[in-house]
């Protein structure tokens, strides 16, 4: 398995992942010229991707989309609803093929990719699970308000995971966003708190993830290091060791490090 997080932030997001042979973009949501530098700085051709995964339809997600998949001719695969709207706005051309994925999913190389629903208000938000060749499972969702028995269904028994670790709930209340603004994170198709984020860690380290990723963090209302150590402090609880029972990390807004191989 291969892994990186390009981007991650509520200014854009674009994660890497694949197999030796087959790599994906999930997200595209900064310029298509930042993402192709982050992808050849890796040794990475974005012409040899497989396509790019798009969660939903917000800006943070799709910005680069366009003009990287016209410009190395990558396949781009979304949910009806999100493709919908790529449609309606002139996000997907005759350029590059597009498709709509469901449940079924699709198969790419030696990859299974396919979409679960999640809640975050957009037109049709989902995150993605991976099945690889040698048997292991990933996970990947991005803008989830809450964690259902879907995303369960989805996440656990994965080795990989990564997951919204957005905000301190105290922060947001606290800070300078206005109130509508405010309500609609803390909503249940807004964003995860580094709390219910927290929980859920848990729960998926139990269940033999080994590998957590916190993404997604808001610029105004988190810190890396709070997310941290909130999630490790639920890890501490159950008699978890971060770096022998798993690896706990936090996404940097602009990765600077390579591949993580395993």
């Amino acid at each position: 398995m291969r892994f990186c997080s390009l981007f991650s932030s509520s200014s854009g997001n674009s994660t890497f992942i694949g197999s030796a042979k087959t790599g994906i973009l999930i997200d595209a949501g900064v310029s298509a010229k930042r993402l192709k530098e982050a992808l050849l700085a890796r040794g990475i051709d974005p012409s040899g991707l497989g396509g790019i995964f798009i969660t939903h339809e917000h800006a943070d997600h799709i910005k680069g989309m366009r003009i990287l998949a016209s410009t190395y001719n990558i396949p781009v695969y979304a949910t009806a609803g999100t493709m919908d709207f790529l449609e309606e706005n002139g996000h997907v051309t005759s350029k590059f093929p597009f498709e709509v994925i469901d449940e079924k999913g699709v198969e790419i190389g030696d990859l299974f990719i396919k979409p679960f629903a999640t809640p975050h208000d957009s037109n049709e938000s989902c995150g993605f699970q991976l099945s690889f060749s040698d048997g292991q499972k990933a996970a990947i969702a991005t803008d989830t308000g809450c964690v259902t028995e879907k995303m369960r269904e989805n996440f656990l028994g994965c080795s990989l995971v990564m997951l919204e670790s957005n905000h301190d709930v105290g922060m947001l209340q606290s800070g300078p966003y206005p109130y509508y603004l405010k309500r609609r994170i803390l909503s249940d198709r807004g964003h995860l708190s580094n709390e219910r984020c927290a929980e859920f860690v848990g729960e998926l380290v139990g269940k033999g993830a080994t590998r957590v990723f916190l993404g997604h963090l808001s610029d105004e209302n988190n810190f890396p290091d709070l997310a941290f150590q909130t999630s490790l402090a639920v890890l501490n609880e159950l008699g978890a060791v971060n770096g022998r029972d798993c690896i706990l990390q936090v996404n940097k807004k602009e990765n600077d490090e390579g591949i993580i191989r395993f």
